[in-house]
C-alpha cells in the first residue's frame, strides 16, 4: 500500500516531526485532511499539511480553539487595564446581575467556575451563531451550580460573556477588538469572522467514520441532553444542536463567536500564540511576560462537572501543562472538539497548531499527544 503525501516543510532538527506526521496521516489512510505547524523561539519551524482538498492555504471551523484567541483579547485589555478581570460581570454588563449573578466575577467567568453554561430550555444553532443574541438569553438565566463552588465547561456560551463584557467595556465587539489588535497587525491566518472574499478557502468538516455497531454503542453513554454535561454542550435545545452542520455553516464562521465560531489554519493558531508570547511579523510580543503568566496560572483542576477528568484551567486557556506533562507547568493554550489543537509553552519556546478536516471517532484525537510530544522533543533536542 501507498502511503499518503505529506507536503510542507520543516527546519534542520525537526525532521523527526514530519516523520511523526507522516505515520499519523499513513494510519488514518490519508482520509483526514489535516495541517501541523510549530513555531520554536519565533521561529516558524514545522509547516505540513496532508489528506483530501487540503493545502496550505485551507481554513476550516477551530471549534473551542477560538476560546484561545478570544482569551488573547482579553489578556490584552485586561493588560491595559481596560477589562478588570476581578470586577464583577455586572459592573460592564448591569443586566447580567439577574438571577443571582450579581457577584460573578470576569475571572471565574473565564476559569469556568460561574455556573453559566447554558440556559433552560436550549439554544438553537442560529442563537448560538451570534455573541449578542447568546448574552441576551444568559442575562436572565439563573446558574446551575453555585457560582464559585465547582468548576464545568460551557462549551458554547462562556464567552459569549466575556464577549459582551468586551463589548460593553470598549464600545467594539471582541471580534473587531481580534481583526484590528491581532489579527491583521501580525498577519494571521486565523479568523473570528470569515470574510466572504475567504470562503473558497474553507473545507467544511466532516463527521467521524464508524462501524454502526460503533455509533450505537457509543451514543448508548452519551449523558442526556438536559444534564449538566447535555446543557454545556448545547445539547439541550429542540432539536439538539447538530455539531457538524454548527461548524460548517456561514452564519456562524461569518460571526465568529467567540466561544466556538473561529475559522483557521493550523499555521494561524501556531501563530496566534508565537505572537501573544514572543511577537511575530516584526511587531513585539502582544502579552507581557507578567500577563502571560497571570493567565498561564491554574485555576481550575479536578473534576470538571461537565466534562468529567478532562477539565482543568488556566484563566481562559486550558492548562496544558497538565494535559502534556512533557510541557512546562505555565503551557497554556485551547483545543476544539473537531480535532484541532494549539498552545504555547513559554520555557521551552514552542507555539504549537494542528487542524483537522473530521471529527475523531467519540471525539477522541490520540495523534494530538504524539504529534505534541514530536515537537517537544526536536526543540529540546536542538536547542
Amino acid at each position: 500500500m501507498s502511503h499518503p503525501e505529506v507536503y510542507g516543510h520543516v527546519a534542520d532538527g525537526f525532521e523527526q516531526v514530519r516523520e511523526e506526521y507522516a505515520a499519523v496521516v499513513a494510519e488514518q489512510d490519508g482520509q483526514v485532511g489535516s495541517q501541523l505547524a510549530a513555531y520554536a523561539d519565533g521561529r516558524l519551524a514545522v509547516d505540513l499539511w496532508a489528506g483530501p482538498q487540503v493545502s496550505n492555504e485551507t481554513l476550516t471551523g477551530v471549534y473551542s480553539s477560538t476560546k484561545g484567541a478570544a482569551t488573547v483579547v482579553v489578556a490584552l485589555l485586561a493588560q491595559e487595564g481596560l477589562v478588570e478581570i476581578d470586577e464583577p460581570v455586572a459592573r460592564y454588563w448591569p443586566e447580567f446581575a439577574a438571577a443571582g449573578k450579581d457577584t460573578i466575577t470576569v475571572r471565574e467567568v473565564l476559569t469556568h467556575r460561574s455556573g453559566v453554561i447554558g440556559v433552560d430550555g436550549g439554544l438553537t444553532a442560529a442563537e448560538l451563531a451570534d455573541d449578542a443574541t447568546i448574552a441576551r438569553r444568559l442575562a436572565g438565566q439563573r446558574p446551575y451550580w453555585k457560582p464559585g463552588s465547582a468548576y464545568g465547561y460551557g462549551g458554547f456560551v462562556t464567552f459569549a460573556v466575556i464577549a459582551e463584557v468586551v463589548r460593553r467595556a470598549t464600545g467594539r465587539t471582541l471580534q473587531q477588538v481580534y481583526e484590528q489588535r491581532v489579527r491583521v497587525p501580525y498577519t494571521l491566518d486565523l479568523y473570528l469572522g470569515l470574510p466572504e472574499a475567504l470562503e473558497e478557502r474553507f473545507v467544511p468538516i466532516q463527521w467521524w467514520s464508524a462501524t454502526p455497531a460503533q455509533e450505537a454503542a457509543f451514543w448508548d453513554n452519551v449523558p442526556g441532553p438536559h444534564s449538566i454535561t447535555g446543557i454545556g454542550y448545547g445539547l439541550n435545545s429542540t432539536p439538539p444542536l447538530d455539531q457538524v452542520a454548527f461548524v460548517n455553516t456561514r452564519a456562524v464562521r461569518g460571526n465568529g463567536p467567540a466561544s466556538a465560531g473561529g475559522v483557521g489554519s493550523a499555521r494561524g493558531l501556531a501563530g496566534l500564540y508565537a505572537a501573544a508570547v514572543w511577537g511575530g511579523n516584526g511587531l513585539p510580543a502582544l502579552l507581557k511576560p507578567g500577563t502571560v503568566g497571570e493567565f498561564a496560572m491554574l485555576h481550575s483542576t479536578g473534576g470538571d462537572l461537565v466534562r468529567g477528568e478532562q477539565g482543568n484551567y488556566a484563566l481562559g486557556f486550558q492548562a496544558k501543562g497538565l494535559r502534556y506533562p512533557f510541557l512546562s507547568a505555565n503551557a497554556f493554550g485551547h483545543d476544539g472538539s473537531a480535532g484541532s489543537e494549539s498552545f504555547a509553552d513559554p520555557q521551552s519556546g514552542i507555539a504549537f497548531g494542528y487542524t483537522r478536516c473530521r471529527f475523531g471517532f467519540g471525539w477522541s484525537y490520540p495523534e494530538h499527544d504524539r504529534l505534541a510530544a514530536a515537537v517537544h522533543r526536536a526543540v529540546t533536542s536542538h536547542p
